[in-house]
C-alpha cells in the first residue's frame, strides 16, 4: 500500500569505476612510465601489406644460421652445465675480454675489469640512470633523442633538457649555454646523454673535432658523458670513427651492444665505466638481475671465437648501404617540395622534415591506411617538439619495399598538403616551426 509523505531512499552504494584497483599503491615514479611510440606501432606495422619504415629492427637473415645452430648444439652438449648456470653479476670474464677486443675497433683501450655486461645496452642505460639520478635531476640530451632513453629518464623522474643540434650533432656552444643557465637556476645537471655515431633518430654523426669540443666543454664544467654507441661499427662510408671514450677515459661511460652487429635476441650489451662507477653498476646489476644472461654470453662468445664476425659486419654494411641508398633515392623521387632529410653515413635512420603545415602525428593514421608506417618526430622529444618531423628506418625492408614505401609516403604527404590548401590552413601559423634545434640539412 502506498504511503503519503516524503519517501526516504537508501543511499546508493559507491561504484568505483577505476579499472586498476592498485592505482593508489603504485610508486610515484610509475607516473613517468610511457608507452613507446615505436612499440605502439608494431601491431599495424607488422602486417604484411604495410611497408614499415618505423622500427629499428636489424636484418639478421644473412647470418650463417645453420652453422650457428650446430655451434649452439655443441655448446649445450660440451659446456651446457656452465652455460646454463648462474654467473657473475659483472658478466663472465671471457665475455668481458672479448668485449674489450670489439671496442678496440673504435680505438678504445680498456681493461675487462671496467666492463659490466648487461641485458642489452638498454639495461646498461637503466643501470647508469638508476645510479646517478634522483627525482628532479636534469639530464642533457640531444634534441631529438632516442625514444628508449627518454622513457628510461622519465621513469626515474629526471628532467630532460634538449641541447641544440645541427647536421654534425650537438653544438658545443649550445651545450655550454645550457650548463650555464641550468646551474645558475640551481638545477642539478647529472650527465649528458649522446649518440655520436649515426644518431637515433636523425642519422647524423659527430666529426672527430666536434667530439673533442664537446669533451672540452664537459671537462670544463665537470660533466659526465654517457656515450651510447650501438651503431658505431655499422659505418657505410670509410672506417669506424674513434669513440668519445677513446679520447677521455675518465669522464665518459660507454654503452655498447651486440644487438646490431650480431643479433638482438641474445640481449647482451655492456657499459665501460670509470672504476668507481663500475663498482656501483655491478652492485645495481646484482640487485636487478643477480647476473646478466649466462647462456647468451656463452653463445656470443662462441660466435666471436668460431665465426668471422668482422667479415659479417662488412656484409651487414654492404646490405645496409644498399638499403640506405634505396631510401635516399626514393625520397629524392617521391617527396614533395618543402621536404628535407638527413643523409646518414651509417646506422639505420633518416630524419625527414615535412613541408610547413604538416603534422606527422596527425598524419600517421592516414599513412597507415595507405599501408606505410613511420615514427612521428614528437616521440623523440621530451618537450613536445618535432611535429614537423618523422623518423624513417631503412634497416629491415628490402630495397624494393623501401622504394614502394617512400612512394606511398610521398602520396600521403601530398594529400595532406592538398587538404591544408583546401581548408585554408596557412603554413607557419601553428606549431610547425619547432625544429629550429634539430638537423634538417638541405638535400642538395
Amino acid at each position: 500500500m502506498r504511503q503519503s509523505g516524503p519517501v526516504s531512499l537508501p543511499e546508493p552504494s559507491r561504484r568505483d569505476t577505476r579499472l586498476d584497483q592498485y592505482v593508489d599503491a603504485y610508486a610515484e615514479r610509475t607516473h613517468g612510465l610511457q608507452v613507446s611510440a615505436v612499440r605502439a606501432l608494431f601491431a599495424v606495422a607488422n602486417r604484411p601489406e604495410v611497408v614499415s619504415l618505423a622500427g629499428g629492427m636489424p636484418n639478421i637473415a644473412d647470418l650463417p644460421r645453420e652453422a650457428l645452430g650446430e655451434a649452439m648444439s655443441r655448446l649445450v652438449a660440451e659446456r651446457g652445465v656452465q652455460a646454463m648456470q648462474y654467473g657473475s653479476g659483472q658478466g663472465e670474464l671471457f665475455m668481458r675480454e672479448q668485449i674489450v677486443e670489439v671496442m678496440a675497433e673504435e680505438h678504445i683501450h680498456a681493461h675487462p675489469d671496467d666492463v659490466v655486461v648487461s641485458c642489452g645496452s638498454q639495461q646498461a642505460l637503466d643501470l647508469v640512470t638508476r645510479v646517478f639520478i634522483d627525482p628532479g635531476d636534469v639530464i642533457l640530451a640531444e634534441g631529438p633523442s632516442y625514444v628508449g632513453a627518454l622513457g628510461t629518464f622519465h621513469a626515474y623522474q629526471a628532467k630532460v633538457v634538449h641541447v641544440a643540434m645541427d647536421d654534425h650533432g650537438i653544438l658545443p656552444d649550445a651545450l655550454r649555454q645550457a650548463l650555464v643557465s641550468l646551474r645558475a637556476a640551481g638545477e642539478r645537471v647529472k650527465f649528458l646523454y649522446t649518440i655520436p655515431n649515426f644518431q637515433n633518430p636523425t642519422g647524423v654523426t659527430q666529426p672527430v673535432e666536434r667530439r673533442r669540443a664537446i669533451l672540452e666543454v664537459a671537462k670544463e664544467y665537470d660533466l659526465l658523458i654517457i656515450e651510447d654507441n650501438p651503431y658505431g661499427l655499422l659505418t657505410l662510408e670509410g672506417e669506424p670513427m674513434p669513440a668519445m671514450r677513446s679520447m677521455d677515459a675518465d669522464n665518459v661511460v660507454y654503452l655498447g651492444s651486440f644487438s646490431k652487429t650480431f643479433a638482438p635476441g641474445f640481449r647482451i650489451g655492456w657499459a665501460l665505466a670509470p672504476h668507481a662507477v663500475r663498482e656501483k653498476l655491478v652492485l645495481t646489476q646484482e640487485a636487478a638481475t643477480l647476473a646478466p644472461p649466462v647462456f647468451s654470453q656463452y653463445a656470443i662468445s662462441t660466435y666471436l671465437n668460431e665465426f668471422d664476425w668482422r667479415g659479417q659486419i662488412v656484409a651487414f654494411r654492404d646490405m645496409y648501404r644498399e638499403r640506405r641508398d634505396a631510401m635516399l633515392a626514393g625520397l629524392a623521387e617521391h617527396m614533395p617540395p618543402g621536404s628535407t632529410w638527413t643523409v646518414p653515413n651509417g646506422g639505420f635512420f633518416v630524419w625527414l622534415t615535412l613541408p610547413e603545415g604538416i603534422d606527422s602525428q596527425a598524419m600517421l593514421p592516414r599513412a597507415v591506411s595507405a599501408r606505410v608506417a613511420f615514427t612521428p618526430g614528437t616521440a623523440f622529444y621530451a618537450d613536445g617538439l618535432g611535429s614537423r618531423n618523422l623518423r624513417l628506418s631503412f634497416c629491415f625492408p628490402p630495397p624494393e619495399r623501401i622504394l614502394e614505401g617512400t612512394r606511398r609516403l610521398g602520396e600521403v604527404i601530398a594529400a595532406e598538403m592538398e587538404m591544408n590548401r583546401t581548408f585554408g590552413i596557412i603554413p607557419g601559423t601553428a606549431r610547425h616551426n619547432d625544429l629550429q634545434t634539430g638537423p634538417a640539412p638541405d638535400i642538395s
